[in-house]
């Protein structure tokens, strides 16, 4: 079965100083099928944000007090809703004031007057993308196991809910699991990984799993039950994170175009990832990799 971005109950927030003018673009993400938020500057929005996380926001960027710049840089300082795509609609278009959007945040502009066709497959283009990224990346969110990614300057940049609540276990606050995560990397003789004892005597494996982006790194997480803690399987650290992700899927028993359609690439590309990851695990069928990849990652004994 193939998993399918949500239609229903596409939500945009819409955040501009004179949401008035903007009549005919509500009126229009309406008839498209979004429920729209409006909030008339940024701290509207920003508490708005605590009550409901939208799948887009369209932003204003000049308004008054807190401009939209740095709106979107509060908006992805939160890790509960820093995945929500921004697309800035701006009278700016200099090369500097566009670069500004995207070093705040942003993943896309629009320039003021806005076009709603333009609006309308940008919006829909993004929301798809980030909401397939969630799912792609809580797909490692199964079977005790989770992942975090360090960005360039240490800090987390994304974990997924199962590996956010273990380290919020071992470390307390998000600061001090960077900061040891930070360690954990920079340290050539942690390569391979190390084991804390968490609160409740089940042992959480963190491994570095090298670099995920573009100065990200990886970290893996896998939780076992007291008296069940098994060394890394060297094979499945060498796998990239499309490698991992792919075989999460297959272990999920989803086909090569389910897989296709989760993560935004075709069936020919999901099997080369395949044969890769054939390849690192020394199997050949699908099977055999799925069963490796559910006995490394079970924490029951």
């Amino acid at each position: 079965m193939t998993v399918e971005v949500q239609e229903v109950e596409r939500v945009v927030l819409l955040v501009d100083d004179m949401p008035s003018s903007l009549d005919f673009l509500v009126q229009a993400l309406d008839q498209a099928g979004y429920t729209v938020l409006v909030a008339p500057g940024g701290e509207p929005a920003l508490r708005l944000l605590d009550l409901s996380v939208p799948d887009a926001i369209l932003m204003d960027a000049v308004m008054p007090g807190m401009d939209g710049f740095e709106v979107c840089r509060r908006i992805k300082a939160v890790d509960a809703y820093a995945h929500v795509p921004v697309i800035f609609m701006t009278g700016l278009a200099e090369t500097e004031d566009v670069l500004a959007g995207f070093a705040a945040g942003g993943v896309d502009y629009v320039v003021k007057p806005v076009r709603i066709p333009e609006v309308l497959a940008r919006l829909a283009t993004h929301a798809r993308n980030a909401r397939l990224a969630r799912l792609s990346r809580e797909a490692l969110d199964i079977g005790g196991h989770g992942v975090v990614l360090l960005d360039g300057l240490g800090r987390i940049a994304w974990q997924s809910p199962q590996a956010a609540a273990w380290l919020a276990a071992l470390f307390g606050t998000p600061d001090a699991a960077a900061d040891w995560l930070r360690g954990l990397i920079a340290d050539p003789t942690r390569g391979s990984g190390e084991t804390r004892v968490m609160p409740d005597g089940r042992s959480l494996q963190l491994r570095p799993l090298g670099p995920a982006g573009i100065g990200e790194t990886m970290i893996f997480l896998s939780l076992r039950q007291p008296g069940n803690v098994q060394p890394a399987r060297p094979a499945l650290a060498t796998l990239t994170r499309r490698e991992t992700e792919v075989l999460s899927w297959i272990a999920k028993g989803k086909t090569n175009r389910d897989i296709g359609d989760i993560l935004g690439m075709s069936p020919r590309t999901v099997n080369k990832h395949l044969e890769h990851v054939f390849e690192k695990l020394g199997v050949e069928t699908r099977a055999a990799a799925a069963a490796l990849a559910i006995r490394e990652f079970d924490p029951e004994p």
